[in-house]
């Protein structure tokens, strides 16, 4: 399969879209469907007030939830994958608006359930559990709701918490809207004089590409265009951390990063061993930068260098169905069964929407719902990228399948803490398979550059942005001011010791990099992907030198959903991320990396 220029959506080879029909035959069905469970939510109301009537009512209100969760799902899930991969579609992006709206009445309607639970209270509900051994899978959920309990107000307080949760999130909704939709930047400059247009969309391909001065351009106009806004965005991102701060108040937690993290029962010293590791091992970092200045041929190494190519000749094409037998060959540590699986969905039950296409949403993601294949939504470039991209997803959607597969549909959906260790274990031992079957030195080199890219967003880039949010927390939550220069200070001082000697550090320009990133408006959200990775390639480490029981390890936490606790999860899998130790071994595998390109580039 190649590809030359960008199809339209209706040009795209059946066998490369996702199976719109297993969810629904038509979208006409998809109407009818969204009618009937529009008329069926009010009907979930008739059991508030009377979960206190015994077991076997909870039983029956539990199912009904389920089930009306499972056809509302469903609909949401057709019509944001339609809508993906097809921004242009009317009836798509009109259908994934009113599947949003009825998810929403749907919350709405059944949120008298905790409350009443609570209301019950522990003992009455445990007992009742014992009475009625259908109810038992609803132990930890229970459990974990009065966990909660402290931070739970009266109801009145919590109605008016509540109602603020859309006026609170006005903040990061206008730095969106500024920065991709209003904001349009100059374009950069080839080294041949030759304008190549800038947008949100165009700046990580020129990043990554040979011209160093394209490079240049494109990443100072985009970061000058920030800069310009420096305060607009810095009253943004200060009033969502107040709003953080005013929240924490409200629950009574000590502080920003124990609410954030109490919700998955983790403790802040998981937040504060990875910091603490990171800056320990900053000189690996050092090294790399060393190693790129010199391969690059450069004088002084700049922001914009740490993605261009070390090899002026680009690698062969990798078609689609290559990188599916790579990614099948590298997961056979996990077994047949498990390989099969991943095989059949990317080749035969069509999870993967592969192709690039007009109109199609930038990035990619695995989606899916309790009843449904977990699809990927994904524009396959043909390149060691676009294989990694794919074995990322794969991961997260066998996460999915598998849980799906075991849980009820409360527990179906895994925590971000989690999330990200299944898909960069699908990494970890795909390129493992690579670097040791792939010989031409020339693929090695292509295949490290594509790892320590992803390092350096998941092992860099968001432990940077940790330190940074933990600070101007910090900082807020004693009630000192907090400028757009003050976070540009610092978020420059972070960097300037990421980057040690070998980098030029353009501090304006370096500071700025806070307003890039939209994650900071999900309080400690960017640590997380940190102890993903960590606990990836601790886990996928386990399962090349045990073989069998830690791969029957990890297909227990991949079963188990949010049935356990984040933390409680990955220690079946073999890995404690309470302690330093994942993180180590994980900065250990990026220093062998290091190693083995410094030997490649001679």
């Amino acid at each position: 399969m190649t590809q030359s220029a960008v199809l339209s959506r209706c040009e795209v080879p059946e066998k490369y879209t996702w199976n719109a029909p297993s969810v629904f035959p038509s979208r006409e069905a998809w109407e009818a469907e969204f009618t009937a469970a529009l008329a069926n939510v009010p009907a979930f109301g008739a059991f508030q007030g009377r979960l206190a009537a015994g077991p076997a009512v909870l039983l029956e209100a539990m199912t009904a939830f389920e089930e009306l969760l499972r056809r509302v799902g469903k609909l949401y899930l057709y019509a944001t994958m339609e809508h993906a991969v097809d921004m242009n579609d009317p009836w798509a992006a009109a259908a994934e608006s009113r599947a949003q709206g009825l998810m929403g009445h749907t919350m709405a309607t059944t949120a008298f359930l905790n409350p009443e639970l609570l209301a019950i209270g522990e003992a009455t509900l445990q007992s009742w559990l014992e009475q009625e051994p259908r109810l038992a899978f609803m132990e930890h959920y229970l459990h974990d709701l009065f966990r909660q309990q402290a931070h739970v107000r009266s109801t009145e307080v919590e109605a008016l918490l509540g109602m603020l949760l859309d006026p609170f999130s006005g903040a990061e909704t206008t730095a969106g809207m500024l920065t991709n939709a209003d904001f349009k930047f100059e374009p950069a400059l080839a080294s041949d004089g030759t304008q190549l247009p800038v947008t949100q969309g165009t700046l990580e391909k020129i990043l990554h590409g040979p011209d160093r001065e394209a490079r240049r351009t494109a990443w100072e106009h985009s970061t000058d265009l920030h800069l310009a806004y420096k305060n607009t965005l810095a009253a943004c991102l200060v009033t969502s951390l107040k709003q953080n701060a005013f929240m924490m108040r409200a629950r009574n937690y000590e502080s920003t990063l124990q609410a954030a993290l109490f919700s998955q029962d983790i403790p802040e010293t998981v937040f504060h061993n990875l910091i603490e590791t990171f800056r320990k091992h900053l000189p690996t970092w050092h090294r790399y930068w060393a190693l790129r200045r010199k391969a690059l041929g450069v004088e002084t190494l700049h922001p914009y260098d740490i993605w261009a190519p070390l090899q002026k000749t680009p690698l062969p094409s990798i078609p689609y169905e290559q990188a599916v037998q790579w990614i099948c060959e590298g997961l056979a540590p996990m077994g047949p069964e498990y390989v099969e699986t991943v095989r059949r969905g990317c080749t035969q039950e069509r999870w993967v929407d592969v192709l690039p296409n007009q109109g199609k949403r930038a990035g990619a993601f695995s989606a899916g719902w309790p009843g449904t294949y977990p699809f990927i939504m994904m524009s396959y470039n043909h390149d060691v990228f676009s294989l990694s991209t794919l074995a990322h997803e794969l991961g997260h959607s066998m996460h999915s399948y598998l849980t799906w597969k075991t849980q009820p549909l409360i527990y179906s959906q895994y925590s971000m803490f989690v999330a990200e260790v299944a898909s960069n274990f699908h990494q970890a031992l795909v390129r493992d398979y690579l670097l040791r079957t792939q010989s031409d030195p020339a693929f090695q080199i292509g295949l490290i550059e594509e790892a320590l890219s992803n390092f350096h967003r998941y092992f860099f880039i968001m432990p940077t942005l940790a330190r940074f949010e933990l600070e101007t927390h910090q900082r807020v939550e004693r009630g000192q001011g907090l400028t757009a220069d003050d976070m540009i200070a610092l978020m420059a001082d972070l960097f300037a010791e990421g980057y040690g000697d070998e980098m030029h550090v353009d501090r304006d320009r370096v500071g700025i990099t806070w307003a890039t990133f939209g994650h900071l408006y999900v309080d400690y959200y960017v640590f997380q992907y940190a102890t993903g990775i960590s606990g990836a390639y601790a886990l996928s480490r386990r399962v090349l030198e045990e073989g069998t029981p830690a791969v029957e390890r990890y297909t227990q936490f991949l079963k188990s959903g949010s049935a356990l606790y984040p933390l409680d999860a990955l220690k079946l899998a073999g890995v404690d991320l309470t302690t330093p130790e994942a993180v180590e071994v994980t900065f250990g595998i990026l220093a062998e990396m290091v190693t083995r390109l410094e030997q490649l580039l001679g």
